[in-house]
């Protein structure tokens, strides 16, 4: 089934490969009436899943069909005398969704689960007659989609509904696909039902079923699913488009002409690749309209080109690019970085010497495999897990493929305070169309959404020891804790050895994960006291003044001359000084490196003669930088007493970025003891530097 091609006649050409195997296309909107089409014998398929082993043979060739005649047989016989609202058998809509996913390659567990998948809802069958008729895992798929099956679809009961459905994706992704396919068939046939309920179904598949098909990247589904939406949503624009496609299938094509001139820039630089045209879906044809305003003929498809390998793609790339005008504006390389939901094409565009653009994804087979079934196509992720006869059915199992967003959901949906605040996250988070993949500092990976702050990574690493987190560094270098991380940024968190400490509220500001904003919320409202002193806006600087302020311990060769050593380079013995006069007849004592040395010089300043007293003690400025964290000041106070050193002044000011600057006067008794002092004040838990002033 193609994701794009809804209506796949109108270019015969896009489907060769079906023509290779030698079976025409299935209209799976017609198979639900493909129902019992006779009798049959014991040793060979009802005719009416003949179609089902047809598409499941097209990508099993060696997959045993006799445990899904077994499955049909239960479930025809259990559905016997059920009807569905549209008047034909139930039989038919099991049967249409198994094709389904039997058209995406679903592997023969799933099938069969499929098949099975109303029976101990809607039938007197048990778990435990199809646990010991089908096994464990076809069990454990059937009982994940009854669960889900049961959920309420009615607005109040929206939050809980996709919390269940979350869990039960999580604990087997591919109950979702026989969901999701479950869903296509019942949206296939909504039309015989009441016009608000077809808009109420339709808009629960908008909100949620629609994102997570996206999610998983079965991209076959969602496009059909967001075709039938918008249809019921907006049946006007809907028919607009429609007259729209339609009137351009009787005008010239010009794709298919553009396919040939790849075909043979192709052919002849030795690259054996299929060309195909692929006609766009309505909703795609909609949103490129709106975009564009008027479309030519190069809009209404792209060409797909498939090849055997990775490096042949970018082979492709370089032809189509030196024989035709690229785009540049339009290259994506989704190979190198595929998407969140396993996505991977080279997109490119070119334009002809007629004057069309056409849009062309490059991929390999196998992406194109995976970018038409998502998850469906990765098999059972569980083949090679050895089963435990005494696991909890009930307990999430491992999933080796589960793709990072659904393990963030599953973890936070957990610690989720109400149903309001889950359901306000998770449409946030289904909302989020790119992921990102960042390095830990002991080798390790996190996957997180785009835009993701260190903030984030914080949680995602360290949970809710996360918040005694006071900075970071990003690829090396210090950062706030608010720096947006890039795909492959290398991230080190420094966390707080003060048990006490805590997030501030401007964290939120800077959160993008539901599990670091639930647990910063969670946090502030469990510390009212502290959330509070964490918000006050822009306060004054703080100041604190020893009690006494010793004398200057530089001598001028000026008689009574008083001397002030310069703030802007606080010289200490043995620093190499000058002297200068200023107003007053004071003279200024500045390092002799020191910037203002040069300006004093140019504005003619009369420089005099200075030398240290016999004295060791002296009198240095200190800046320390650090990450705002509560008792930081009393931390560095004791760390600068504990080196026998008396604070003068000390000025803190406000935080900005969660970095706090403090400025100290410090009387040091010897100023041989200055470097192990400023290592001292290094050693305190979020100090990063400390300088002269």
């Amino acid at each position: 089934m193609s994701a794009e091609a809804t209506n796949p006649e109108a270019h015969p050409e896009a489907r060769p490969e079906l023509r290779r195997r030698g079976r025409s296309r299935i209209d799976l909107r017609r198979l639900g009436r493909a129902a019992l089409l006779g009798p049959t014998s014991r040793d060979r398929l009802p005719d009416a899943i003949g179609h089902v082993a047809e598409a499941h043979r097209a990508h099993h060739p060696d997959a045993d069909m006799s445990i899904l005649r077994r499955a049909y047989l239960l479930a025809e016989s259990s559905h016997r005398g059920q009807m569905r609202k549209s008047g034909e058998p139930y039989i038919t809509h099991p049967l249409a969704v198994t094709l389904i996913l039997a058209e995406l390659g679903a592997e023969t567990t799933t099938l069969t689960a499929s098949l099975l998948h109303d029976t101990v809802e809607d039938t007197d069958v048990t778990l435990d007659q199809v646990r010991a008729e089908f096994g464990d895992e076809v069990c454990f798929i059937v009982d994940g989609v009854t669960k889900v099956e049961k959920i309420d679809y009615g607005a109040a009961a929206e939050p809980e509904t996709f919390r269940k459905m979350l869990v039960a994706t999580g604990n087997d992704v591919r109950v979702m696909s026989i969901k999701l396919a479950d869903r296509l068939h019942n949206m296939r046939t909504l039309g015989v039902m009441r016009p608000e309920k077809q808009a109420r179904i339709a808009k629960v598949t908008r909100d949620v079923l629609i994102p997570l098909a996206e999610r998983l990247g079965v991209q076959a589904l969602k496009t059909e699913l967001e075709d039938l939406v918008f249809a019921i949503l907006h049946p006007e624009e809907y028919e607009s488009t429609r007259a729209l496609i339609a009137a351009h299938a009787g005008e010239r094509d010009p794709l298919p002409g553009i396919a040939d001139s790849v075909r043979t820039v192709l052919r002849e630089a030795g690259i054996s690749a299929e060309v195909q045209v692929r006609p766009r879906h309505f909703v795609s044809v909609h949103r490129i309209a709106r975009q564009r305003g008027e479309l030519r003929g190069s809009d209404f498809g792209r060409i797909l080109v498939l090849v055997g390998e990775n490096a042949d793609c970018y082979g492709v790339l370089g032809e189509l690019h030196t024989c035709f005008t690229p785009v540049v504006s339009e290259f994506k390389d989704f190979i190198a970085t595929p998407k969140f939901n396993l996505y991977q094409s080279l997109h490119t565009a070119v334009a002809t010497p007629e004057g069309y653009v056409a849009e062309v994804i490059v991929r390999t087979r196998q992406m194109h495999r995976v970018a038409e079934a998502g998850v469906v196509a990765l098999g059972n992720p569980y083949a090679t897990a050895t089963p435990d006869a005494t696991a909890d059915p009930d307990e999430e199992r491992v999933d080796p493929t589960r793709p990072g967003w659904l393990s963030r959901l599953l973890d936070w949906q957990q610690s989720a305070p109400d149903p309001d605040t889950f359901w306000t996250v998770l449409r946030a988070e289904l909302a989020q169309d790119r992921e990102i993949t960042v390095f830990r500092a002991d080798g390790g990976t996190l996957g997180l959404p785009a835009g993701a702050s260190c903030i984030d990574a914080a949680y995602a690493q360290h949970g809710e020891a996360a918040h005694g987190c006071i900075g970071a560094r990003v690829n090396g270098r210090l950062t706030s804790l608010s720096s947006a991380l890039s795909d492959g940024d290398t991230v080190q968190l420094l966390l707080a050895q003060d048990a006490s400490s805590g997030p501030a509220a401007e964290w939120l500001d800077h959160a993008r994960t539901p599990a670091a904003r639930i647990a910063i919320s969670s946090w502030l409202e469990a510390h009212p006291d502290r959330a509070m002193a964490t918000t006050t806006a822009a306060r004054a600087p703080l100041s604190v003044v020893g009690a006494r302020g010793g004398g200057a311990n530089a001598v001028a060769d000026l008689p009574d001359a008083t001397v002030r050593l310069a703030g802007c380079c606080t010289p200490v013995p043995p620093d190499a000084v000058a002297g200068f006069l200023v107003r007053g007849g004071a003279v200024t004592v500045h390092r002799i490196h020191c910037a203002a040395v040069a300006q004093m010089r140019a504005v003619g300043r009369t420089s005099v003669a200075v030398h240290w007293r016999a004295t060791a003690d002296c009198r240095v400025t200190l800046l320390a930088e650090s990450f705002g964290r509560p008792h930081l000041l009393a931390d560095l106070t004791e760390a600068i007493a504990h080196e026998g050193v008396e604070v003068v002044s000390a000025t803190v000011e406000p935080p900005v970025e969660g970095r706090v600057r403090h400025t100290y006067t410090l009387q040091l008794p010897d100023a041989a003891g200055l470097p192990a002092l400023m290592r001292a004040m290094r050693d305190v838990p979020g100090v990063y530097d400390v300088s002269r002033a």
